[in-house]
């Protein structure tokens, strides 16, 4: 008869570490930036201890950095989750505030595929030697890239903390 490990709520640094894929730094780093939901925990040997809960909470954190959202943004965000009820609308208009950057990203980054993917034919075409056009400029002598959409307001995203 084998035993199964015993499955606790409470986790090390190492074992949250190894659950989420984060380095111990970057746990010890998002404690330092508030991005926990509530402070993180200490044993009697002041070893920082993690719930089962911070696993989640962590995938979360991790998908808000992938998709660009600043840093603050995802503390005060962990600040609203923390204080519990009450606050859903202000939860809700941060995470669509960020949507709609993430939106705004993906449909830039969309173009921007679209003109590298452009110049990728028209290389392949001029090396096999069906088109020995210069790759830079279309038949009319126009540029083959179009410019990127003007964005209404700012011409570049804002410098955000990251």
């Amino acid at each position: 008869m084998t035993t199964s490990p015993i499955v606790t709520d409470v986790l090390s640094i190492g074992e949250l570490s190894a659950e989420t894929g984060l380095s111990a730094h970057t746990l010890r780093f998002y404690e330092q930036e508030r991005l926990f939901v509530g402070p993180v925990a200490r044993d009697s040997s002041g070893r920082r201890v993690y719930r089962r809960a911070d696993i989640s909470w962590l995938h979360l954190v991790t998908r808000l950095r992938d998709s660009g959202m600043a840093l603050s943004d995802i503390a005060h965000y962990a600040e609203l989750v923390a204080q519990g009820e009450g606050n859903e609308q202000q939860r809700l208009d941060l995470l669509r505030e960020h949507q709609e950057r993430v939106q705004e990203q993906m449909q830039r980054l969309a173009a921007s595929m679209d003109a590298i993917t452009l110049k990728v034919e028209l290389y392949e075409q001029a090396l096999a030697g069906g088109n020995p056009q210069n790759p830079w400029i279309g038949d009319q002598g126009e540029c083959v890239v179009p410019a990127p959409p003007v964005r209404s307001g700012r011409q570049h995203p804002p410098l955000r903390r990251s």
